[in-house]
């Protein structure tokens, strides 16, 4: 009956330990992936062009005074929206796109990898059924990434529209100028930024283990486990990246180092190049995209 009782508080022993072990891999995680938005948030921020901003309010106000028969004011404020975009034009190498607005949301996909290959069966099986919204529904599901919804002005044709919008007003056609401030406003472009937390999370993970190796080689193992665990997420939900360096070839990097690790060999330098193929890695699987 003791050596039952020493079984189960051995066991129990274990368990705690596992789980503290997780809990601590998932905080690195989770805190990786909030670091990651909060950088997001404020790049973007220090990205939104505040003369572009005023552009659109004032017109924005123009239509409004248009729409109130009141020429004068709507003339008014389009001189003021010239104006603002007059500073942008007179910069050196003014953007194409000029933000004006940004927002940024996470999406976290909470299964495991055997998930994912039973969601995608069933996904396609629905898009060959012609059952769209159904197969649209688990697409929408199958993602793990960071969006960065910037909505820009163009600058190649919004300066354009508010001058003859004026030219208009000053002709007393008042249905052609509201037509082209409409137009005006209907162009602005919204560019959604992507990029995939298994990478932001594998990063992070590696680092820390490189950071803690020295005193604790097996938490550190445990680490780049779920580091190659978070590559081998972020491949089956297509993630792809520019870099010359494969999922395979990161995964490979991994290997040798938890096998140095075990053989109690030096790998700071393995550490810093594997971060660094990392780092170029998830760069390049950011993709931007234009609606």
């Amino acid at each position: 009956m003791k050596k039952i009782v020493s079984a189960i508080a051995a066991i129990s022993i274990i368990s705690t330990s596992l789980l503290a072990a997780d809990a601590k891999t998932n905080a690195i995680s989770n805190n990786a992936v909030a670091k990651a938005e909060q950088q997001a948030q404020q790049n973007q921020g220090n990205q939104i062009i505040k003369e572009a901003v005023e552009a659109i309010k004032y017109t924005q106000e123009a239509l409004m005074y248009l729409n109130s028969n009141n020429p004068k004011k709507a003339l008014e404020a389009l001189k003021n929206a010239a104006g603002q975009l007059a500073v942008v034009l007179n910069t050196p190498n003014p953007p194409y796109l000029l933000p004006v607005d940004m927002q940024v949301v996470a999406y976290q996909f909470q299964g495991k990898l055997e998930d994912i290959k039973k969601m995608a069966r069933e996904a396609k099986k629905l898009v060959e059924e012609n059952r769209f919204p159904q197969a649209r529904a688990i697409l929408n599901t199958l993602r793990d990434e960071i969006v960065i919804k910037t909505i820009n002005l163009p600058l190649a044709t919004y300066p354009a529209a508010v001058n003859l919008a004026i030219k208009y007003i000053n002709e007393g056609k008042i249905k052609e100028a509201k037509e082209v401030l409409q137009m005006a406003l209907s162009t602005l472009v919204e560019v959604d930024t992507i990029i995939p937390i298994p990478l932001v999370k594998a990063q992070a993970l590696v680092a820390k283990a490189a950071e803690i190796v020295k005193k604790d080689k097996k938490e550190a193992i445990k680490y780049l486990e779920e580091a190659k665990y978070q590559l081998k997420l972020a491949e089956v939900l297509g993630y792809t990246s520019k870099s010359s360096t494969t999922y395979k070839m990161l995964r490979e990097e991994i290997d040798k180092l938890e096998k140095e690790i075990k053989a109690n060999h030096k790998t700071g330098g393995l550490f810093e190049e594997l971060l660094q193929k990392l780092k170029e890695f998830k760069e390049k699987a950011i993709t931007h995209i234009s609606k």
